[in-house]
């Protein structure tokens, strides 16, 4: 459904609704004033008798003329009839089958109300007044023919003006729409025209205020798209420049071993760099490989599942050692029992990029801690070196692509990035802070608890 059947359907529903809702108290309205004045008009014709009603020798009775009872009784639309009695029910004059009378609770008031006389539906006014100490009652009614033509009229003239509002209230608002989606049809047209390259800032000059928070949302997106655009194109370059050279060495040397006998001398240290341009090569490889399976947007969580991170530490520990060996550094392992919810793979990329960067930037002779435990039912991973240590200015861009704070220290800047992506798909929290005694780099990771991240449970 488009926003604009949205918004009719929220705007036109509650337009008619609250506009029937209108014309119901409008009818209510209309027709109780009249009610009240034609319950008024009856109580007038019971007041008209009260003069006539006279006490002669202690015996109440009416003296009205047939001349004036006629009148009484004229109407042009409904019949009328009357009634005096006392209290006790006995007819004075008037319709000796008139209904019951209701009394008023006080003298010379009246009390309208619907009855029942002859087989017709009346409407009655009840009149209780005092003549000659005594208290008598006297009752007018007329039938509702009147009544009935009046709250018809009233109610056909509110029909005929709520079906005119009822056509013209989605044409109001769908004219009122396509005025105020006109800024939106702009900017769509502006989008649509554009080169596929073409990521310039969208104008915000004459923009309604609503939509000035999204133009700028837009641009913001514009603006990371470029940046990350950019980004990638230094990946590249920075991508082929570092395989080009490990690749060319490993062909060359390669070319080289075919001319030599396999005992020659020369023939283990061209193997010596056959291998470290491998190494190159791969790690090259993985961290490519690592990156692109770290891409937020590509993750699935369908991959997590339950894992022991203290066991995916311990898979990699000879590799660790061996690694850190080359540099007579001690590293040291203090692996708990922790459990957490993750990709085995991910997991593994990022261990061994917090490690490697630990091992690299850490002087010869110093120590390396990698340790891993549960604080209050979540998983943290720790990494602590020797090395120089991050200023607190630069905690945050280390994690930006190609970023290195030694430049003369070797490496392609996408060790933390990974880390950081891995980490994001996890929704586990990175902390940097300084090593012990405040030498040194300690990079902590804290996973969240399992129920909170892992839609299903699979075997470690």
């Amino acid at each position: 459904m488009s926003l604009r059947s949205k918004l009719l359907k929220w705007l036109v529903i509650p337009l008619l609704a609250v506009n029937l809702a209108g014309a119901a108290a409008a009818y209510w309205l209309a027709w109780m004033p009249a009610q009240a004045a034609l319950d008024q008009s009856l109580a007038d014709a019971a007041w008209a008798l009260v003069p006539h009603v006279q006490e002669t020798d202690s015996l109440v009775e009416l003296r009205l003329s047939q001349q004036a009872e006629q009148v009484l009784r004229v109407d042009h639309f409904d019949e009328v009839f009357f009634v005096v009695r006392d209290l006790n029910g006995r007819n004075i004059a008037g319709d000796h089958d008139f209904p019951p009378l209701r009394t008023p609770e006080k003298a010379n008031t009246s009390l309208p109300y619907g009855d029942v006389m002859r087989g017709q539906d009346v409407r009655v006014v009840t009149l209780k007044t005092i003549v000659g100490g005594e208290t008598i009652l006297i009752g007018a009614a007329e039938t509702h023919i009147k009544r009935l033509q009046i709250r018809l009229r009233i109610f056909l003239s509110l029909v005929a003006l709520e079906v005119l509002l009822a056509l013209l209230i989605p044409a109001v608002v769908w004219l009122a729409l396509n005025k105020g989606l006109l800024p939106l049809r702009t900017m769509q047209v502006n989008l649509e025209q554009r080169k596929p390259d073409d990521l310039s800032a969208l104008p915000v000059i004459n923009a309604p205020l609503e939509i000035v928070p999204f133009i700028r949302a837009i641009n913001d997106l514009l603006e990371r798209v470029q940046d990350s655009a950019r980004a990638k194109q230094d990946f590249l370059a920075n991508v082929a420049h570092q395989l080009r050279t490990p690749l060319a060495g490993f062909k060359a040397q390669l070319e080289w071993l075919q001319a030599h006998h396999r005992d020659d001398p020369d023939t283990a240290r061209s193997a010596a760099l056959m291998v470290a341009s491998t190494e190159r090569m791969a790690r090259k490889a993985n961290q490519l490989l690592a990156l692109a399976r770290s891409e937020p947007g590509d993750f699935e969580r369908e991959r997590l599942e339950r894992l022991s991170l203290d066991a995916l530490v311990a898979e990699s520990v000879q590799h660790f050692v061996e690694e850190a060996l080359k540099k007579n550094i001690d590293i040291g392992f203090d692996l708990q029992t922790t459990i957490v919810s993750g990709d085995r793979f991910l997991l593994r990329d990022l261990i061994d990029n917090l490690v490697d960067n630990a091992i690299r930037y850490s002087p010869e002779g110093s120590a390396v801690t990698v340790s891993c435990n549960m604080r209050d039912g979540a998983g943290v991973l720790t990494v602590e070196d020797a090395g120089p240590g991050i200023p607190e200015s630069e905690k945050e861009r280390v994690f930006n692509r190609f970023y290195r704070i030694d430049q003369n220290q070797s490496g392609s800047g996408l060790g933390l990035p990974i880390v950081r992506d891995i980490a994001k798909d996890h929704h586990a929290v990175i902390s940097v802070k300084p090593g012990a005694d405040g030498k040194g780099t300690r990079f902590s990771v804290l996973f969240p608890a399992i129920s909170m991240l892992e839609p299903h449970t699979a075997a470690d």
